[in-house]
């Protein structure tokens, strides 16, 4: 379906609506990049984890002009070569193993950006704050409860020294969902009913099949120790979008996951059920799914709230619009992706040269983290969660890394 019959406006105003978008984000970056060079020096930043997703964020960073990637650190080599290559890092600025990000700090770049398994944030990240460094840090900043208290303490301590400290969330930066969540704050959708969230989509890739310690890392994302399963590591952009717009956390969530059909590698679940409890008696069903769909629509991360006066629909990469009395077009996000990306490094940049220790953006990514334990933990027990016994777990995941390399 277009985006002008999904969204029930004409091409002029979606154009309209969309370019609007682009200008806040053109503007953002503007601002930042005359931030990140007052006297032309660069951020010196170094790369922790050098798979896709750490090798993509470089890119972005080095083309935005005001940083410098003076180093990079991965367990594997042929991940760090390959960033080494590409950003002309001198080989004795190349660690590997998983005591690689270590020797990186040893370094003493100004900056680090986190992009490794979600079960290394908060040991990586309390290192870089210990070693005086502003910290831009993937979602999700960790698997469990007592790894998200590491992370508040890290983000606070560096609020102490005066460094700057950002976890890397597309949706809260894009201006489209900024406003939409701003109205519905204000009262746009009146009070609010229920909702549902989901994230559906296919298998996540295989990268190595060969049964090895060495492999079990390749297939992080398939592992619950080094991911958090999927609720966490993946299903938190559309828990966090339904955090954000309840705005506090749910009193308590019940549910079921499963394991059924892909079932040949990792230990990951493949599917969760949930429902999550609001107070005033709202209610939101959350599902997710990571295998074929078999050609069902709508697939993707999604988030509607309804309400006495109308009705909040969010997609990632899709349409974020408000229905009802109170009508915002919104408009497209297709290129959330990139665009929030782009956004949180100028954010990141500005922050540094503006001396902004504030760290706003640690606390809300905390909760929506915690709310996915708290799925995740009444899904695996079948039993009935609360936020408080959430707040208590003292649970920390083993990763078992015996037979791995430091």
């Amino acid at each position: 379906m277009s985006a002008k019959k999904q969204a029930g406006y004409s091409r002029r105003d979606f154009v309209a609506a969309a370019g609007t978008a682009g200008l806040a984000f053109m503007a953002s970056r503007a601002r930042a990049q005359q931030a990140a060079e007052p006297d032309g020096k660069k951020i010196k930043l170094g790369i922790i984890g050098c798979g896709g997703r750490g090798i993509w964020l470089g890119d972005r960073f080095q083309n935005h002009g005001g940083y410098e990637i003076s180093a990079v650190a991965d367990y594997f080599q042929d991940c760090v070569d390959k960033a080494g290559d590409k950003f002309n890092v001198p080989q004795d600025r190349r660690f590997i193993g998983l005591d690689g990000y270590k020797r990186l700090l040893d370094t003493k770049p100004d900056a680090v950006a986190i992009i490794t398994p979600s079960y290394f944030h908060p040991e990586q990240a309390a290192a870089a704050v210990d070693a005086g460094c502003h910290v831009y840090l993937a979602k999700p900043v960790a698997v469990d409860v007592p790894g998200c208290q590491s992370i508040e303490a890290s983000a606070k301590k560096a609020t102490g020294i005066k460094r700057c400290f950002l976890v890397d969330f597309q949706t809260r930066m894009h201006p489209f969902y900024q406003t939409a969540v701003r109205r519905v704050h204000e009262g746009a959708i009146g009070d609010m009913a229920f909702g549902e969230a989901y994230y559906h989509c296919g298998r996540a890739e295989v990268k190595d099949k060969a049964g090895t310690p060495e492999a079990r890392l390749r297939n992080w994302l398939l592992d619950t120790a080094l991911s958090g399963d999927i609720i966490t590591e993946q299903n938190i952009h559309a828990i966090d979008v339904m955090s954000w717009v309840n705005n506090k956390p749910p009193l308590h969530a019940f549910g079921t996951c499963g394991r059924k059909v892909r079932i040949d590698v990792g230990d990951c679940r493949d599917y969760f059920t949930l429902h999550f409890q609001y107070p005033n008696n709202v209610g939101v069903t959350f599902s997710s799914r990571q295998f074929d769909g078999h050609g069902t629509q709508p697939e993707g991360i999604v988030c509607r709230m309804f309400g006495t006066k109308g009705v909040l629909e969010t997609a990632y990469g899709g349409n974020v619009m408000i229905r009802g009395e109170n009508f915002y077009r919104g408009g497209s996000t297709s290129q959330i992706y990139h665009e929030g990306a782009l956004a949180n490094i100028d954010a990141f940049s500005a922050a540094i040269q503006q001396g902004d220790f504030s760290n706003l953006t640690v606390a809300p990514s905390v909760q929506s983290n915690l709310v996915t334990i708290m799925g995740r933990k009444a899904a695996y027990t079948g039993k009935l969660v609360t936020w408080e016994e959430t707040l208590r777990d003292t649970e920390s995941f083993d990763a078992r890394l015996e037979g791995l390399r430091s």
